[in-house]
Formats: structure tokens, sequence, C-alpha cells
């Protein structure tokens, strides 16, 4: 067994070593209600990862107590991401799966006097909790018989009360400590279809009641959850112990992934597919599985990124620029170079007659990637931005009378600027130096800048998306996040492509030279270059 590389496997290597299991089983649990986000990638990594390690399993568990929220598109979305991850699960199972025998758990709490019916509603049951500093209250209805509790609780199972009317509290203690402790409700009336077992039941169960159950009727030894269920371990513990449970599973928790600009809660997600801020759940601004996939994030570097921030248990906050650090190395060393210009502007070799091809590296950080040929004219398109009338101190692109090498191919030199009626600069002109040609230059021209073209008779129009992230700041004390939302997250520019990139394979992934990094895709039979990430790393190692 290799050694321990975070504070859970060192847990399990103790375990082990104790005799306290003999083989690791694991689960992931998400509930059926929204996409998964990048969050979720963390918790996969350590469940599915720690279980692979230990040659254990791990199971794909769908909370799914809340039928009122969950829905059928959630179940199948969340299983398209696990593998769009490369996860596989050992098996798929449901709290539903698992209703019977919690109903059945329940009843025994109420006959060993360990659970009671309450009448108090949410609100009661809620000022009545106490604070940290002062006991609760115990419920009016906390010593009612076994005979009683069991019969009221299976009028509830059988549809006699509304919502809300009653629920089942646990008997536990109402001066501990730990909140969670204080007779939490157990069971709650809720008269929802389930998407799974339709109108069979009208009561479902609470989540730190069902969880410890379903992990042990799975067989589950090692529950790994995030550190917001610290404080629900007691509970998750008495549940087990009072129900008998050999082995009980261990509850361990870590910090979950928390990444600046990103929106990281469901809720306000679902919101934003709502009110239609985003065009759908896969939106690639979207910090859903979903939408990182629709982005062109490739599934190795999300996991890569995972690995490299570890597994603790104190939370932090991650820099996205972090994030798309790792994206940006992953597709640097695999994506292939190609030329596409966003902002296009007419540029004419006066002297050049004719065309030819010149050799375009495929990807310079990897040997053996070779050259391919590019297409080069008189007729070209270059950025907008790549030329000045009135240029800066130290501005190396193009300005009348200066010289910039064109990438792959030739030196020029402005000569001209063509105005429209409205001032605006259409066309530039230049001459080019013969001489100057990429690998057999004797022009003894010197150029400092090198800018990107495509050429004009052959190249294809496309669209081309920009992104900024959906929150403007990193985080804001006091601020909710409608008050930090970026209005004006997507960009669209109609731009010129080498035809390179139109005959490509739908999704590949490119880096534009000078750019940034695309994925291609074909829109109403329209090319479209959507941006990955930027070229430019701000992230400061």
């Amino acid at each position: 067994m290799a050694e321990a590389s975070n504070f859970i496997e060192q847990i399990i290597d103790e375990d082990l070593a104790a005799g306290k299991v003999t083989a690791i089983q694991t689960r992931f649990p998400p509930e059926p209600n929204g996409y998964l986000h990048i969050g979720h990638a963390k918790s996969m990594f350590v469940n599915f990862g720690t279980a692979e390690k230990y040659g254990g399993k791990c199971n794909l568990f769908f909370d799914d107590t809340n039928p009122s929220k969950e829905k059928t598109e959630f179940v199948d979305a969340i299983k398209r991401d696990i593998r769009f991850l490369g996860y596989e699960w050992a098996r798929e199972c449901y709290a539903s799966d698992f209703f019977d025998k919690i109903y059945e758990f329940a009843e025994k709490l109420i006959l060993d006097g360990k659970a009671f019916v309450c009448d108090l509603s949410a609100e009661e049951i809620k000022a009545t909790r106490g604070t940290l500093t002062e006991p609760g209250q115990e419920s009016p209805y906390r010593n009612r018989t076994a005979e009683e509790n069991l019969r009221l609780f299976r009028e509830m199972r059988d549809g006699k009360y509304a919502d809300g009317e009653k629920c089942l509290r646990a008997k536990i203690d109402m001066s501990s400590p730990n909140l969670n402790l204080r007779d939490p409700v157990i069971y709650r009336i809720l008269h929802a279809t389930h998407h799974r077992t339709g109108d069979k039941w009208c009561i479902y169960p609470m989540y730190d009641y069902a969880h410890p159950i379903c992990d042990y009727l799975q067989g589950v030894t090692h529950s790994l959850c995030t550190l917001e269920f610290e404080d629900h371990r007691p509970l998750y513990d008495w549940v087990g112990i009072n129900l008998g449970f050999s082995p009980k599973p261990r509850q361990i928790e870590f910090a979950r992934l928390n990444v600046t600009n990103l929106v990281m809660s469901k809720r306000y997600l679902k919101k934003l597919v709502e009110d239609g801020s985003v065009h759908g759940w896969d939106d690639p601004r979207m910090p859903t599985l979903a939408g990182l996939k629709n982005r062109g994030i490739p599934a190795e570097a999300i996991r890569d990124f995972c690995a490299r921030i570890g597994v603790a248990k104190a939370n932090s906050e991650c820099e996205i620029g972090y994030f798309e650090a790792v994206v940006r190395d992953y597709l640097n060393a695999r994506a292939p170079r190609a030329m596409a210009v966003v902002d296009p502007l007419k540029l004419t070799i006066t002297n050049y007659t004719g065309e030819e091809e010149v050799d375009f590296e495929i990807n310079q950080t990897q040997e053996g990637t070779g050259t391919r040929k590019v297409k080069f004219s008189g007729s070209l398109y270059i950025e907008k931005s790549d030329f000045s009338l009135d240029p800066p101190p130290k501005y190396y692109r193009l300005k009348i009378g200066g010289a910039v090498r064109l990438k792959n191919a030739y030196i020029v030199v402005c000569d001209e600027a063509v105005k429209d009626e409205t001032g605006e600069i259409v066309e530039v002109k230049c001459h080019y130096i013969p001489t100057s040609r990429s690998g057999s230059d004797t022009s003894g021209v010197k150029a400092k800048g090198v800018i990107h073209w495509v050429e004009a008779t052959s190249c294809k129009d496309v669209t081309i998306k920009q992104y900024d992230h959906l929150l403007r700041d990193a985080d804001f004390p006091g601020q909710d996040f409608s008050e930090r939302m970026n209005k004006d997250s997507e960009h669209l520019f109609r731009g010129k492509a080498e035809p390179y990139l139109a005959e490509a394979k739908e999704d590949e992934a490119f880096q534009l030279m000078r750019t940034g990094y695309y994925k291609k895709c074909t829109e109403n039979g329209g090319l479209v270059l959507s941006e990955i990430v930027s070229l430019k790393d701000n992230f400061n190692k």
C-alpha cells in the first residue's frame, strides 16, 4: 500500500491496521436537485480516488429524500458528469431504495423510547431549540407513550395529516451543547410526488437520519463528507449506535472546494438558469461540470486541479487564476496552434504577387508534432489592434514606416493607412521584404514585433465567443451573489479564421496565436470558436 498522502488516508490506514475494516467502501452522495459543479469534482476525487487507491469500491448514492426539488433530469445529468470526469461507480443506489427499511428503523426507535411524534410547527421547534449558551425546551409531546407514538406515526404514513401538522423527532438531549442533538426532526410530512416512488409515501426521512442508515445498508466503511457535516457527526453516530449497526460506518469530514469569482451555490445556479441570466445549466460561464465540459475544459485538467489542491481539514478559498493556470498548462502541452483574427483589418502587400505556403508549427512544446502548411498571399487580415496611427512609445506592432514580422512568413513595412468616409481605418498597405522569409531570412532587417494573420481569399467567417467571470470580484463581505453579478460576461465577435479550423473535429481545442485557447464548434451551420481560457496567465505561482 502506498504511503498515506492526506489525513483521510491516515485514518483509513489506522482502521485497516487495527482490523476495524478489511475492505474499503465509499460513496459519492449527490442530491438530484440540480447539476453538479466544480466543488462536486473534489468530492468525486476524494470518494472515487480513495476507493481506487485502496482497491475498494465507491457507490453512486442519490440522496433523494426531498421530492419537491428532485428530478430525473438531474439524476441523468449527474451520471453524465461523473462519467465525463472518468469515474465509474460500483453500484447505483438511492435513498428511496431503502425507504421501507428506513421506516422500519424509525418504528424501532419509537418502540425503544428513542423517538416521538411532535405536534409543534417548524417555527415552534426552532423557537424552543435554545442557543449555544442556553438549553432548549422539551416538547410538550416528548413523553407520549411508545404505543401512542407508533399509532400517530403510522397515521402520518397513511396520509391522515397535512404537511407540517406533525413530525417525528429523535429523543436525545435538549440541553446538549450540540444543537443537532436537541431532539432533531427525523421524519416530516410532505405530500409530494417522488420522481421514483410516485405517491407511495407522504412522509420522508430527514437527511441526517437517512444518511447513516443508507451508508450502513450499502456497506460503506468510510463516509467522506464536506466540513459542514462535522457538527452533524454526533447525530450520525447516535443513529448508528442506537440502531445497533455493526460495523458502524465512520464519517470523516474534509474541506469543501471554494473558488473565487465562481457561484458555488446550487440554489443560486438554479436561479441564474430560471431567470435567463445564462443559457442553461451547461452555459460555458457556469461552474457546473456540464458548463465546464461545454466550455471545452478537459476532464483531465479538472482532476489534475483537484489533485494539486489536495485534501485538507480546514476550509480555504482557491483563486480562480490557479484553476485557469492548471487548465492552461494542460492545453499548452496538447493543443495544436492556429490563427484567427478577432477584429479584422485588411492588410494588402502591394509588391507581392501570387501565393505560396508557409510552414506553421503544430505545437512547438511537443517534439515530433511537426508543421503544417498555411496559405500565404498579398491579401491578408490582421488584428485591428495590431496597427496604430499614433503609437505609444515602445510600440512593436504595425505603424506607418514601421516593420513587423508576419508569423512564420515575411517582414512587412507599412506604407499607408486607408480610411473610409467616417474616418475609420479599413485597410493598411505594406510592402514586404522578399529575403525575409522565416527560416531563411537573409535580409538583415530586424523587426521586434511578430503578429498573426489569416489569408484573406481562403479564410472563413467565424463567430468568436469570449467570456468573463459571472462574479465581478473575488469576494466582498456583506454582498450576495446578485450584487456581484457581472451582467456583461459574454462577448461575441465576427472574425476571420484560417480554413484549418473549419476542417477540424467538433469540440477540438486550439491555441489561437496571441489570443487564447478555444474550442471549435458549429452552430446553425456556422463556424464558432468558443474561448476555453485566455492566453494570459495572471496567477502568481
